[in-house]
Order: structure tokens, then sequence, then C-alpha cells
């Protein structure tokens, strides 16, 4: 079950088309886990015409967004009293088509179908730690990196903290960190403020879709040796 879910707000940008390209990508995989994200997309492309134009753009501000969002929240929920069943045939449908079989077994989402032909061992692996590997996908030219990280079962990633906004969508198996268990379809945000120590379950390795604004910062000390890596894995120099 997906516990980790975007935001209203990431959501509407997303349904608007305003969300970052990278940010974007993750969005789109979490929603071929998650029918019910999904159904609010639908939603939000709906009704986002009618909203936006009761919104002066030259004097918006935080209250306008605020007011966006309530109204936005409004008509779906008159939308969900009206068509919750269309909704839900229409989701199953867009499940099924998107998400598809890699040779390995895994679940392959379509949206990273043009970085990944047939299975995640074709990518180029940078193995960091015995247990923790990560493949590069894009670099965009705003700095920002999408890759995959890859952790063996029952391994960890090192304790480490982001240098800049960090998102992560589970493909394949599980990790527990202080915020909590994740498992496939779940989308998790962090910042510069969050310091984590990742772990994953013993049942199997773990993949996770990663877009970094900035390198992952290790802070234990026999790893942040490995700091200078992460900074030129993400920066190319």
């Amino acid at each position: 079950m997906i516990h980790s879910h975007p935001t209203l707000e990431q959501l509407t940008e997303f349904a608007s088309g305003t969300l970052p390209l990278s940010v974007s990508l993750g969005l789109s995989g979490h929603l071929e886990y998650c029918p019910d994200c999904t159904a609010q997309v639908h939603k939000l492309q709906s009704v986002g015409a009618s909203i936006m134009e009761q919104v002066t753009v030259p004097q918006s501000s935080d209250d306008d967004m605020s007011r966006l969002l309530a109204g936005i929240a409004n008509r779906i929920d008159r939308s969900d009293e009206s068509s919750a069943g269309n909704a839900t045939v229409e989701v199953a449908a867009v499940t099924d088509i998107n998400i598809n079989s890699s040779t390995s077994g895994y679940r392959l989402p379509k949206v990273l179908r043009q970085f990944v032909e047939t299975d995640y061992n074709e990518l180029n692996w940078v193995r960091l730690s015995p247990a923790f590997k990560i493949a590069t996908l894009l670099k965009d030219t705003d700095g920002t990196q999408v890759a995959l990280s890859r952790v063996k079962a029952g391994g960890a990633m090192p304790h480490h903290k982001h240098s800049g906004d960090e998102m992560t969508l589970v493909l394949e198996g599980s990790f527990s960190d202080e915020s909590g268990v994740f498992t496939p379809g779940d989308f998790i945000m962090r910042d510069s403020r969050h310091k984590h120590h990742p772990i994953v379950t013993m049942d199997g390795e773990c993949i996770c879709l990663m877009v970094l604004d900035g390198p992952v910062q290790f802070t234990g000390t026999f790893t942040r040796w490995l700091n200078p890596l992460m900074r030129w894995q993400h920066s190319g120099i």
C-alpha cells in the first residue's frame, strides 16, 4: 500500500504543466502505481482552467495560492460525488497500461522506458559501497540530476543529508528510515533540513528513482571521503 503521495500543490502544478520536468518525471512514475493520485490529476485537469480564470496573475500572492488550492479541493470534492465510479474505471485502465514487465521480472514504469530499454542491469552502475550503487539517467541544464539508486537486501545507504531538494520514488523493494517504511510507488520529498539513514528490508533489493537538486552529502566518519565522488557524480565534472 502506498503511504507517501505528492501534495495537492504538486499535483496541481503537474496537471497545469508548470512542475519542473525532472520532478514531473518522478511524479509520472508515481501515477503509474497510484490510481488515487491519477484520479486527482484527471479532476484537476478538468477543473483547472475555470479556477485559474479567477486568479489575477500580476497580483498573485500566497493568499491567492491558498484560495486557489482551497477552490480546487472543493471542486474535486464535488466531482467525487458525481463521478467517482467513472474515475475508478478510467484510472484502472491507465495503471494496467503504464506498468510493464522487464526481463528481470521487475516492473519497469513506462516513463523510464526512454532511459531503460529492457532491464535495470543494462545501466552503467557506479558502486559507492559494497551494498549501494547509483546510475545516472539524466543531468538537466539547471544542474538537476535524475538517477537510480540500488541497495542490496538488508543493506543500507550511509547516513547523509541533502544539499538541495531530493525527490525519491520507490520502484522495487522497500526501505525504512527515521520517517517510516516506504514501499513501491511511495513518493518522498526531502530538503536540506533532512538527515537520514535508509535501510533496505531483508526480503529483496531496493531500487529507487531520485531527482536531486544538489549532491548527497554523507555525514558518517568513514563515508565522508565519498563526498567528492558524489559531487563529481552529480555534476559530471
